[in-house]
């Protein structure tokens, strides 16, 4: 069974609930923690994914896959065909965090969940993120952990300071 760094098993079993539900039912909502797709999903944000084939799914898209007991939402870059641990060649999706710096090793089939269909930011639903990585926002974080820390803060405590008011429909 996988675990994190504490010996939680928690982990493993919430991934392996998560890929269950979207292989059965064809959709789940799940809260990002990470930061690798700062600043177009923050964490706290809710992502709902659909499932998806390997075949519907285009670069730029935003996708959920599970690898190592797992679950990542990066941007597809590219699609390739690449050689399978089998030897073999198959077509795969090469993936991003808008954050990083490096391509994800490839995504093959048996590891896509799904795409992200929208993102949900405290009591609204934002513009699904179609940010690209070398946006001048995505390249300050890039370069700095630090600043991506400040950057979620103060993403946060905005939301907090001035929150969003209902409007009166007439």
């Amino acid at each position: 069974m996988l675990t994190d760094e504490r010996g939680n098993a928690s982990i493993g079993l919430a991934c392996g609930l998560a890929q269950e539900i979207i292989r059965t039912f064809g959709e789940v909502r799940l809260r990002v923690y990470g930061t690798s797709m700062a600043p177009s999903i923050l964490p706290g944000d809710f992502v709902s994914i659909e499932r998806a084939s390997l075949q519907d799914i285009s670069p730029r898209e935003i996708v959920l896959y599970l690898r190592n007991g797992r679950l990542f939402a990066h941007r597809v870059v590219d699609r390739k065909i690449a050689p399978t641990a089998g030897g073999s060649e198959e077509p795969c999706l090469i993936t991003r965090g808008d954050r990083l710096s490096h391509d994800d090793p490839p995504v093959f089939s048996a590891e896509l969940l799904g795409r992200v269909v929208s993102v949900k930011r405290g009591n609204r639903k934002v513009q699904l993120p179609g940010m690209e990585s070398h946006h001048p926002i995505a390249r300050l974080l890039r370069a700095s952990d630090r600043v991506t820390y400040l950057y979620v803060r103060l993403a946060a405590s905005w939301r907090t300071l001035f929150p969003r008011r209902a409007k009166c429909q007439a």
